[in-house]
Parts: structure tokens; sequence; C-alpha cells
């Protein structure tokens, strides 16, 4: 007599994997598919969210250029990720907290990060790390997926002193694989606490595609283990990624807690200029496929059909851009290199003997 079969094991993973479609509201070629997506914004910040898409690439541009040129420290690419990036933060207040990982620079510059300040960050100069006290994020972290953990713990802060504002904080499909990110869903999910937290799925952490780091079908679905709701987006489709960023903004102020966002997007160039090479990983035929998804040449169809953008538009935002970065590079060539000496006094608050031996011999050298 055959076994009767009592549980239908992949029956349970379909029923799940089916839970998460992909919202988008633009097509590749600019035309809406889902009106529900279209958010209500006025023209003026339809062509301010364009600018500063355009602007960061741009900045993405110039910042490969310094590299390259010796004048820039750490970079990460951010080229294909604008509408991820920038259509997030728009959704955003100022009061709002960001958390940003090394690629959310634009982000952080946006949310009040003196550009100059950005480029002694990038140097390693500790200067890059004096914030505006007005400015409501903590600087770029290094260590994967940790923002996370940090963005829960203001997230309760928050909530605690009833504030209507979020923490948004952001990883890439790499970080969800991290146990700081799994520890930061829950305990925000658990405490209900304000936080909207982004994964942005460039398809590789450094050089290992997403495929070979879970088994999920999707990367949102791993907010259904914390009991928070997950959702995906077309994150190369502003107008979607904005939408569902100010609807997950909304419900987290509400009391409901926090909401994980997965944007489907993709990163044009290395993980970093610090020794990457994209081709021994990724084919042309892929970088070709999503270059025909790219955010800005969707963004301008769409724009440009309403009579709102145009390439002598777009040519004055670059050249704009170029200037600001040329003024903030001398800006930040003017602030004075750091000292093994200046290290040294920062180490302790009162400092051993030790310690101040070792000033004295450092202050001894550079003196000459």
């Amino acid at each position: 007599m055959a076994k009767k079969k009592t549980i239908d094991f992949e029956a349970l993973l379909k029923d799940i994997n089916a839970d998460f479609p992909t919202y988008q509201a633009l097509d590749k070629d600019g035309n809406v598919v889902n009106e529900a997506l279209v958010p209500d914004l006025s023209d003026e910040e339809l062509v301010e969210l364009m600018t500063q898409m355009v602007w960061s690439r741009v900045l993405n541009e110039r910042s490969t250029a310094l590299n390259r040129q010796g004048r820039l420290g750490f970079f990460a690419p951010t080229a294909g990720q604008e509408a991820s990036q920038l259509a997030s933060h728009f959704a955003f207040e100022k009061e709002d907290v960001l958390l940003p990982g090394y690629r959310d620079v634009p982000q952080l510059i946006r949310h009040g990060l003196p550009l100059k300040e950005a480029f002694l960050w990038s140097r390693g100069h500790v200067a890059g790390n004096f914030y505006p006290e007005e400015l409501k994020a903590l600087p770029p972290q290094i260590i994967i997926g940790a923002q996370y953990v940090q963005a829960a713990g203001v997230a309760l802060g928050l909530k605690k002193r009833n504030k209507k504002n979020v923490v948004f904080t952001y990883t890439g499909d790499g970080g969800s694989s991290q146990g700081d990110f799994y520890e930061a869903i829950n305990f925000a999910g658990a405490y209900k606490a304000n936080g909207v937290f982004y994964i942005q799925n460039n398809g590789f952490a450094i050089s290992t595609p997403r495929e070979q780091q879970s088994a999920a079908a999707t990367l949102a679905q791993k907010a259904v283990a914390a009991g928070i709701p997950g959702i995906q987006v077309d994150g190369m489709d502003p107008l979607a990624v904005y939408t569902v960023s100010k609807l997950a903004r909304e419900w987290s102020i509400a009391g409901n807690g926090p909401v994980l966002i997965e944007t489907l997007t993709y990163r044009y160039g290395p993980h970093t200029l610090s020794g990457d090479d994209p081709t021994r990983y990724r084919s042309k035929d892929m970088d070709d496929e999503w270059l025909q998804k790219d955010p800005l040449i969707r963004f301008r169809k769409y724009l440009e059909a309403k009579g709102l953008w145009s390439e002598e538009k777009e040519e004055q935002v670059i050249e704009q851009t170029k200037e600001e970065i040329k003024a903030a590079i001398a800006e930040a060539d003017k602030v004075p290199k750091q000292k093994v000496s200046d290290f040294l006094k920062n180490m302790f608050e009162v400092q051993p003997q030790s310690i101040k031996e070792q000033i004295a011999f450092y202050e001894a050298k550079e003196s000459k």
C-alpha cells in the first residue's frame, strides 16, 4: 500500500515564491505600464529628481577620473543605480535618518553632506567625518551589512521618542547574506521600529553571482522570517522606486514597523576601484542587456514625452555638476594632510605615557 503524502514541500515553496512580484511603473522605453504606481509629483519635482540622477551619473564619472589621477581614495561606482539610490532618497524627509553603505555616498550628499567632506571621507581623512549638526546621518559603513544593525537601534530610538520619522538604510545583495542583516530586521520587526531597509540587488556581491548566495527566489521574501512586509521593485524605474519608498515610509511612521525593499538594479562599473575587474565574471551580453534598462534613458524618455526635459537641459546640469565637483575637490585639497602624531592624539582622551612618547617622536620628525 502506497504511503499517503501528507505534506507537499514543493507546493509550499511555490506558494511563498508567488507572493513577490516585481513592481514597475515605467518600462525600459519610458512608457507607463502601471498607472497606480505613478506618483503624484509635480513637474518641478519630476525635473528635480531627473536632475539629481544626472548629477549622480556625472559624480560617478568624475570620481572615477579623480581616483585614476590619485586625487581620490576609495570609491565604489554607482552608475546604473541612480534610480535605486536617488529616487528612493527622494521619498524621505531631512529629519529622517540615513545610514548608508560605502556605495551610498550620492544619497548622503543629497541628504546634506557637503561634497568636499564626501571627498575627504574617500581619502580617509578624519575631517570627512565631521558632519553638520543638522545632518541626520552616520558616515558610510565599510563593514558589509553593519549599517543594518545600527539602523535597527536608531529606528527603535525614533519610535521610543514618538518621532514621525524613520531611519532608512541600504545594503547590497551580498549584504543580505550577512548575519547582521537578519539580526537587524528581526529586532526592528519585533519592536515595530521606524525603519525602511533596502537591498540594492545589483546582481553580484563583488564577483559572486546573486544566485550563488541564496536559494531564495527573491531577496524581498527574507522579510517573512522577520514578520515584516517585503517587496521587490524594478530598481531601474525611478517612479516605481519612489512610490514604493513613499508608501513604506508612511506605513512605518504610522506605527506598523519596518519594511524591506529589494530593488533590482545593476552597477555598470566594478565593485570598487580597488582592483576589481568585472570582465572576469560578467559578460558583455549581460552588460548590454542592462544598459537597455538604464534609469536615465528610461526617465529621460518619460520626461521628454511630457515636455519637461531636453538635451540642452541635461547638458546644463552636466556642466554645473562638473563645476561643483571641481570647486569641491579644490577645497578638499586645501585641508591640511593628516600626520601620524594626529592619529596618536586622537586615540585617547587622556594619553598614557607610551603614547605621549610616540607623539613626541613623530612630532620631532614631522617638524623637519
